[in-house]
């Protein structure tokens, strides 16, 4: 009798599986996204796990200790995001919506690296050679030294890498790729998996490092199943800011540098750019100062970066005022106007409050409360902020202000672009004065609000 084929149901939006089909998915809450899979064989590359070799036991002092070696893209932005450069053996998942610049970066890389001496195999599966040799062309790189192979067979892609041998590989892209090992169809859960697990274990036994682009769905999240971010060794994905002309590469996970890290592009009409100076692009302020506008600096990654955040308190017209957060936890903003109106003597409770950060990031940290808390009550008062002030620090729950990491790089960082004045907690009030820059140390949430009028 033959052997009955093994299923699953998994949820095609967060990769969530099950042992029975569901109407709506209960890690997800979607609704009509959990599909039967068949489940395929693991394949001859699977069996002997990702290290390519036959593990043993040793001691942890008895580990090698030498960093791992790294090659450089020739873009800066793009070797910060990955930890200084491409881990050798490395497998880096980037993901971004459909005309984000994914494979135009990847394809600057690779025409930089290549140009360097370093042997390069840029796989596609979803355009072909002419395709891309005319996008080569148009951003003026030189295509002498990339190989090119439109290929969708995860098995032939790994005999060929066999002979050419190259040392870093891009596949574009992981959705459309598919392997013996599964019987499903090229994008579906199983085939995703099983392809990248292949690909990784590749990676791992030859020491060749990949580029997987993967698409994303439509609430900007990576497609495929949850374990596709378990098996690569970083995810990065390029997204858009409100300016249309700007990217943004983000680290949401790394094993060789740091999480949350930033890199900042132009789009042009020659590929993309490095952005110098990702602090005067979220500070393009208008000429006249307005009510309800005020600057901090945040921490992304390894490096501070100035952004404007802007308020406005306006009085409801109805019975229930709205609370409306755009780039920062609207929970958070909801904790500060009670503070507020506990220990600031300023209630909004009739109000209906916006916060909105500018330039389309997304703000996480604590230390950017002092500035919301000013920009709200600059509006609810209608009183000017002056352009040249800075802000920065986290509030508590009884009006205290409290320290916040790297204050004295964050400070310099607002000296280097003009500030002024600098409003910050007491605990990182520097020992040497700062050229420039008068700072107002503050412990309280009173004392703010009395130095800032």
């Amino acid at each position: 009798m033959a052997k009955k084929q093994e299923t699953a149901f998994v949820c095609t939006d967060c990769g969530a599986d099950f042992t029975k089909w569901l109407g709506q998915c209960s890690a997800c809450k979607e609704w009509n996204t959990v599909k039967e899979v068949r489940l395929g064989r693991s394949s001859p590359r699977q069996a002997g796990g990702y290290s390519g070799k036959q593990s043993s036991v040793q001691l942890l002092s008895e580990v090698d200790r030498s960093r791992a070696e790294r090659l450089s893209t020739g873009i800066v932005e793009f070797n910060r995001v990955l930890g200084q450069g491409i881990v050798c053996g490395s497998v880096v998942l980037i993901g971004g919506a459909p005309g984000a610049g994914k494979s135009t970066l990847l394809l600057q890389a690779l025409a930089n690296s290549a140009a360097n001496g370093v042997p390069v195999l840029y796989v596609s599966g979803e355009e072909s050679p002419q395709q891309i040799a005319e996008r080569a062309d148009r951003l003026g790189l030189p295509g002498a030294n990339i190989k090119m192979l439109a290929e969708t067979s995860v098995e032939t892609i790994c005999t060929i890498m066999d002979q050419e041998k190259p040392q870093i590989v891009v596949i574009d892209s992981i959705q459309v790729v598919h392997t013996k090992a599964s019987e499903s169809a090229p994008g579906s859960i199983s085939q995703v998996r099983e392809s990248a697990a292949t690909l990784t274990h590749y990676a791992k036994a030859t020491g060749t490092s990949i580029f997987m682009v993967g698409h994303v769905t439509k609430d900007q999240t990576l497609a495929g199943p949850m374990t596709l971010s378990h098996i690569v060794d970083a995810q990065v994905v390029l997204s858009s800011t409100d300016d249309a002309r700007y990217r943004i590469l983000r680290a949401d996970k790394n094993r060789f540098g740091s999480v949350g890290e930033l890199g900042f592009f132009a789009m042009t009409d020659r590929g993309l750019k490095e952005v110098k100076n990702p602090s005067a692009m979220f500070l393009s302020r208008s000429g006249a100062p307005a009510s309800g506008s005020a600057v901090t600096v945040i921490w992304e990654g390894t490096r501070p970066l100035l952004v404007e955040i802007q308020a406005l308190v306006t009085e409801s017209q109805s019975g229930n005022p709205r609370r409306l957060a755009v780039g920062i936890d609207q929970n958070r903003i909801a904790m500060l106007l009670a503070v507020l109106a506990k220990h600031g003597g300023l209630a909004t409770a009739s109000d209906e409050v916006y916060v909105n950060v500018v330039g389309g990031i997304r703000v996480d940290e604590t230390s950017s409360d002092l500035a919301a808390m000013v920009g709200i009550v600059s509006s609810l008062q209608n009183r000017v902020i002056p352009q040249d002030s800075l802000f920065f620090g986290e509030i508590g729950l009884n009006g205290e202000i409290r320290p916040v990491a790297n204050g004295e790089a964050r400070l310099k960082e607002a000296a280097k672009h003009g500030f002024k004045r600098a409003v910050i907690p007491k605990a990182n009030a520097p020992q040497q004065p700062i050229e420039g820059l008068k700072i107002e140390a503050v412990e309280s949430l009173v004392q703010a609000l009395e130095v800032l009028y």
